[in-house]
């Protein structure tokens, strides 16, 4: 499949269900987030164990992308993809079902390693069908669509818990799986035909994971997209305390700066969107980790020096919104390196993406004093790494 092959009538559906698929992860942990207290109190379990279920999700999303990923390139995208989802969707009953509070962390795991076929291979797609400047672009439009979850998932979770209680968040789960399934199976052709995937056995297959992590301009684009990554995700762990209890914020003042947020992603595509074709990715991506480091220096001052807070919410809106110019632009230039291997690069940035960002959400929690400040320098060590991966990654390509 190529470009030319997509009608134009069509490509608006097309990028559409791909930046659907991409959102499966923030869909499917924001939905039930306003749901845990009920869980917690319907299962008799602790909140640490219930908290638990979305550790166990980003690891088994960050594993599932791992997998999937060769698996793609070597058996082509819709079958992988397929399967993938049609676990989620079993999955996602599972937890509805649940009695105890063990089979809903096991459900879980099994959930995200399904959903991170969807999110990775629903990237790869767009690399398979599009040149490599014009992939970043419907990456970023893809991006836009996905930044939408976090906006509305957790207000549709909340009127969900109210209705029909903590399983009627599972069951729309359930029915999203359904639904993604069937619009795949019909919408959806091959588009990595076989004379164009790997024929290398699997093992092998596999382990292109050490062949890019050994390459300097493949871990460059790595670090500046998964570390932008980790610093949004110590702000999704910090920011509910810091403005909720250390600053009185009502919840609902707290959504409005959370999608404010996520606007500041959604705005910062779009103009890579329009803007990646004439100053190419390379440049958009310094854009973004040059930016991101420059917010979290304001944002560390401003935690330390009488937590001025208009300071703080300006540093974190620069460095959250910047994760949208770094990872469309360092996961096309990535693909567009190894476009023989697109499956298993999209899946190695994606769940370096996931697993650096449980490691900061660790740190912020690890480090918790009762201020803003563990949020301050931890946000401000992963955008100077996401920096000096983005200069590693200019100093090897040239």
């Amino acid at each position: 499949m190529t470009h030319s092959a997509i009608d134009p009538a069509r490509e608006g559906r097309f990028i559409l269900l791909l930046g659907a698929l991409v959102a499966f992860g923030p869909l499917a942990i924001d939905l039930y987030l306003p749901a845990l207290p009920a869980i917690a109190s319907g299962l008799a379990a602790s909140a640490e164990a219930v908290q638990l279920s979305i550790t166990v999700f980003l690891a088994g999303f960050s594993l599932g992308m791992l997998f999937y990923g060769p698996l793609s390139d070597r058996y082509g995208r819709r079958t992988v993809m397929l399967s993938g989802i049609a676990l989620f969707a079993a999955a996602s009953l599972a937890c509805m079902l649940a009695t105890a509070v063990e089979q809903l962390i096991v459900a879980r795991f099994v959930q995200a390693l399904g959903g991170g076929a969807a999110s990775v291979l629903a990237r790869a797609v767009v690399r398979d069908v599009y040149t490599p400047t014009e992939a970043i672009r419907k990456l970023s439009l893809m991006a836009m669509v996905t930044a939408i979850a976090p906006l509305l998932a957790p207000l549709l979770g909340s009127l969900l818990l109210v209705q029909f209680g903590w399983r009627g968040t599972f069951a729309a789960v359930v029915l999203w799986g359904v639904l993604s399934l069937l619009v795949v199976w019909w919408q959806l052709p091959e588009t990595l035909p076989a004379d164009q995937r790997g024929q290398l056995p699997l093992s092998r297959a596999f382990a292109i994971y050490g062949s890019l992590l050994v390459d300097p301009v493949a871990l460059g684009l790595v670090l500046a997209g998964g570390m932008s990554f980790a610093a949004m995700f110590a702000y999704i762990t910090a920011s509910p305390f810091y403005f909720i209890e250390l600053h009185g914020f009502s919840p609902f003042a707290y959504g409005l700066l959370f999608a404010a947020n996520a606007i500041g992603i959604f705005a910062a595509n779009y103009v890579n969107s329009r803007l990646v074709k004439a100053k190419g990715p390379a440049v958009m991506a310094g854009v973004g980790s040059g930016l991101g480091f420059v917010g979290a220096l304001l944002l560390w001052v401003a935690a330390g020096v009488n937590d001025a807070l208009p300071a703080v919410i300006g540093g974190l809106f620069v460095v959250v919104s910047m994760t949208g110019l770094l990872g469309a632009n360092c996961v096309g230039l990535l693909m567009a390196r190894y476009p023989q291997n697109a499956g298993a690069a999209a899946a190695l940035f994606g769940a370096s993406q996931f697993g650096l960002g449980m490691l900061a959400s660790a740190a912020v929690s690890y480090h918790h004093d009762g201020s803003g400040r563990p949020m301050a320098w931890v946000i401000l060590v992963t955008a100077a790494a996401s920096l000096a991966g983005y200069l590693l990654f200019r100093r090897a390509a040239r």
